[in-house]
């Protein structure tokens, strides 16, 4: 988006409200631009400007909490220009931090080498770490370059200050985070030797994994465990550098380890569930961890192991590929929606998602569309053929979960309506439904027993069936469906292409062996 004419408009308000004396209207709009323009040397000569007009200007840029990137980004520059540069700096990596695209640091004082004599290495350390925390890891590809600077102002106050342990830790963390790998392993190591730690051992652990060098980072992990036994989020590095060598077996050895010490750590039980999904495949191990996400939302930090486990993975990531067609003429509901519902449905009707509860979470802006007008909606082409095939589909049926979701499930009229889009042949629809009640038996445990069933049943009508595939793609991701159903249903979709009369006596050999 090209947000130059906004610029020069807050820059021409500025100026006006400069020569008017109306010192607070000119900091507003001065504020206004720098998100958009952070580098413009015209807005820094209009902040020196207000500077020299007005007594007390940094008081025009108030740091209340949440007070916007702009206004911080000002003060930090007004700083700066008072000889304060270091402690201005925090506040423009709180910018980079709220909108790490954004070239925040792109300005002189900051590269200046004067910078790395004047900050205190300690003061820095904290400050890089907070805006590693912020920008996560790795951080976004659009923030590679608007946060290399603070890699200069670590590289200034280390040769100003000598080998800092936790800076260069620090610095080698947010490399990492930059892609800046070799320059991570350099850090950390000078760190760790400098003054040997846990964190020192942690920081060069991941900057050996970042660099491809994974025993080098098992064996820097395994070092970190020594100075802190207690430290349950070291265990699960080690298995996940563990896994990453392929040595499963040691990996979930550690991770049991640690859950004898404490079976909730949220770094562990992320890590066990996923290593354990990956030696088996057993979709048990992520509704586990979907059930303790949700259980647990005050996790000590985000992590991403349910959705790396789901991803290009059939209904767990999105829309499968090869979807039953949608059979002409079908319509739930002979009706016509009011004129929103469309556009409501299609603007969440998206052929992808994280993991199964992220798209019932998705799907409650569908609140607002009544149910029968997302039943409706089910056989209109015009919303049907407009996106992805399936989608809009899979997120009317994902919509019906709620409704009257005060309701008990056994009794509800949502499990009503789903139902009864089953009581036909396989075609979008019907897949659509029941990966919806498929959903659901995810974010509520006691609806799950009532699912398997139904999806069990489904299966069974279908074994042998031209659809049969299908239907074992949405079996195998059900909670708690029974073992023997869940054996056909991977064998089903392990069986050759072979003609329909041939795979129904495979199938019924396999299943009465």
């Amino acid at each position: 988006m090209d947000h130059r004419p906004q610029v020069s408009h807050d820059l021409t308000l500025a100026r006006a409200a400069l020569d008017r004396g109306e010192m607070s209207q000119a900091a507003r709009h001065l504020a206004g631009a720098l998100p958009h323009a952070p580098t413009l040397p015209e807005i820094h000569e209009l902040l020196s400007r207000l500077a020299a007009r007005a007594d007390g200007a940094l008081d025009l840029f108030p740091l209340e909490p949440h007070a916007p990137a702009g206004r911080v980004a000002a003060h930090a520059h007004l700083l700066a220009a008072a000889g304060r540069p270091e402690e201005g700096l925090p506040l423009l990596a709180a910018a980079s931090g709220h909108t790490p695209g954004v070239d925040w640091a792109g300005v002189p004082w900051v590269s200046d080498p004067v910078l790395g004599d004047r900050i205190d290495p300690d003061a820095l350390a904290r400050t890089v770490m907070r805006l590693c925390t912020a920008v996560g890891d790795p951080a976004p590809e659009t923030a590679a370059t608007p946060l290399r600077p603070y890699l200069t102002v670590v590289r200034h106050t280390v040769a100003a200050h000598g080998e800092h342990a936790m800076l260069l830790g620090a610095g080698s963390a947010l490399a990492r985070r930059l892609g800046e790998a070799r320059l991570a392993v350099d850090w950390a190591t000078r760190g760790a030797r400098s003054r040997p730690s846990k964190l020192g051992e942690i920081w060069l652990g991941y900057a050996y994994r970042s660099a491809g060098r994974i025993p080098e980072a098992l064996a820097a992990l395994r070092r970190a465990v020594t100075y802190d036994p207690d430290d349950l989020s070291v265990y699960a590095d080690v298995a996940a550098t563990l896994a990453d060598l392929g040595r499963l077996e040691e990996a979930l050895d550690w991770t049991d380890r640690a859950m004898e010490r404490d079976p909730m750590y949220d770094c562990v039980v992320h890590t066990a569930h996923r290593l354990r999904y990956r030696a088996d495949g057993d979709v048990a191990h992520l509704i586990s961890l979907a059930d303790y996400i949700r259980d647990h939302p005050d996790d000590t930090h985000e992590h991403t192991d349910l959705a790396d486990c789901c991803r290009n993975t059939p209904w767990l990531n999105g829309v499968p590929p090869g979807l039953a067609r949608l059979r002409p003429g079908r319509a739930p509901v002979n009706a016509e929606p009011s004129a929103d519902a469309p556009d409501r449905l299609l603007r969440v009707a998206s052929g992808a998602w994280a993991h199964p509860p992220a798209a019932y979470d998705r799907a409650l802006g569908l609140v607002l569309v009544e149910p029968w007008e997302l039943l409706a909606l089910l056989g209109d082409p015009a919303i049907t053929e407009a996106e992805q095939p399936g989608a809009p589909e899979i997120w009317a049926c994902l919509g019906l979960l709620h409704h009257g979701s005060q309701e008990p499930w056994l009794d509800s009229g949502r499990r009503r309506l789903l139902l009864g889009l089953l009581d036909a042949d396989v075609d979008r629809v019907s897949q659509a439904a029941l990966f919806a009640l498929i959903t659901y038996a995810w974010v509520d445990p006691g609806a799950r027993a009532d699912v398997a069933a139904v999806v069990a049943g489904r299966f069974a009508e279908t074994a042998g069936g031209p659809f049969a595939r299908a239907v074992a793609e949405l079996a195998l991701i059900t909670p708690e469906l029974d073992r023997a159903t869940r054996e056909l249903a991977a064998a089903t979709i392990r069986v050759p292409v072979v003609p329909r009369q041939r795979r129904r006596s495979y199938l019924l050999r396999w299943l009465r062996k």
